[in-house]
């Protein structure tokens, strides 16, 4: 069923995962650094003084959901398209959850694809258990792989889901396809990655609105739509019973050097908590690696160029899934 720009503007929790359509694909020229030896991937984009327009949020498929019981009381809201495709699970950011993925389920799953998104503990339509029972967050993640039977998989982390993403890569990482990583800090803990971080972001950084902090100028000033309907999944993203959850690990450079999947850093060159030089830190100390830049986004690429975004993400997974 069709619905108009004003209904997809402010998607519902059923909006987000129910309904049907396919977001066009094409491709985009690959930004190779750190110790990639990969030629590009990623074809012919366009221009980069070309201008872009807002995305209205498109039909989702059909999805089951499910509460997925994890330790200490806790359980994972999740949706997953089915299929025989490949799995690819989405890991949303810190200031949102499970229902982050409108522009990237219909896409992906389109693409051939099973896709796959989750709260995690505290977030949207999940329980967060007692903590001193809990397990850590990408422990959480390996549990819900296997209730679904997922033998391997694609994971894909965003901003705090980045730091579960790579948490998951260390302790689990013959269960991946390949892992991306946007706009995310890594949880990387060596003290110049650290000191870096601090000297970028101002002192009364706490107390900017969120949308400033995350959404880029361009974004904010193109699509005042999208940035409504973002704010509306932020201001629901976290339950009263949150808490932090632990890393089976503590990252660093050297950690990140014995990842041997391939990985896909994404960055919005706009980005103000992991701008790209950031991210270029990382990607040398990963063997395989693709890194890439996305024009006038923030800290969410995946939501404000949501085109470049998935242009890149669907050809990393074609490829990384390719004969493995």
């Amino acid at each position: 069923m069709q619905r108009d720009q004003a209904d997809q503007r402010n998607p519902s929790r059923r909006a987000v995962v129910g309904g049907a359509a396919l977001a066009g694909l094409t491709s985009l020229t690959a930004l190779n650094t750190g110790n990639a030896t990969a030629a590009s991937r990623s074809g012919a984009g366009a221009s980069a003084d070309a201008p872009w327009t807002p995305v209205p949020l498109p039909q989702q498929v059909a999805v089951t959901e499910y509460q997925i019981p994890v330790a200490g009381g806790g359980s994972l809201w999740a949706w997953d398209t089915g299929g025989d495709g490949q799995p690819v699970i989405l890991l949303h950011p810190g200031s949102g959850s499970g229902e982050s993925w409108p522009y990237q389920q219909p896409v992906f799953s389109g693409a051939g694809f099973r896709v796959i998104g989750y709260s995690r503990r505290g977030a949207y339509g999940s329980v967060a258990g007692t903590r001193t029972e809990s397990d850590t967050a990408s422990g959480d993640l390996n549990t819900l792989a296997d209730h679904l039977g997922l033998d391997r998989f694609h994971l894909s982390g965003s901003a705090a889901g980045g730091y579960v993403a790579v948490d998951y890569a260390l302790s689990y990482g013959d269960r991946l396809y390949g892992l991306t990583v946007s706009s995310s800090k890594m949880g990387v803990t060596d003290a110049e990655y650290a000191e870096l971080e601090q000297l970028l972001l101002p002192d009364p950084w706490d107390d900017m609105p969120v949308d400033f902090k995350e959404l880029g100028p361009s974004y904010r000033g193109g699509d005042r739509d999208g940035v409504a309907a973002w704010l509306e999944i932020n201001a629901r993203a976290r339950t009263a019973d949150a808490f932090p959850q632990s890393l089976a690990h503590t990252t660093t450079w050297a950690l990140l050097e014995t990842l041997t999947m391939p990985v896909q850093l994404l960055v919005g060159d706009g980005d103000l908590y992991s701008p790209p030089s950031l991210m270029r830190l990382n990607a040398q100390h990963i063997q395989d690696v693709e890194f890439h830049v996305i024009r006038e986004s923030g800290h969410n690429p995946h939501w404000e160029q949501s085109v470049q975004w998935n242009r890149l993400m669907v050809n990393f997974l074609r490829w990384s899934g390719r004969s493995r």
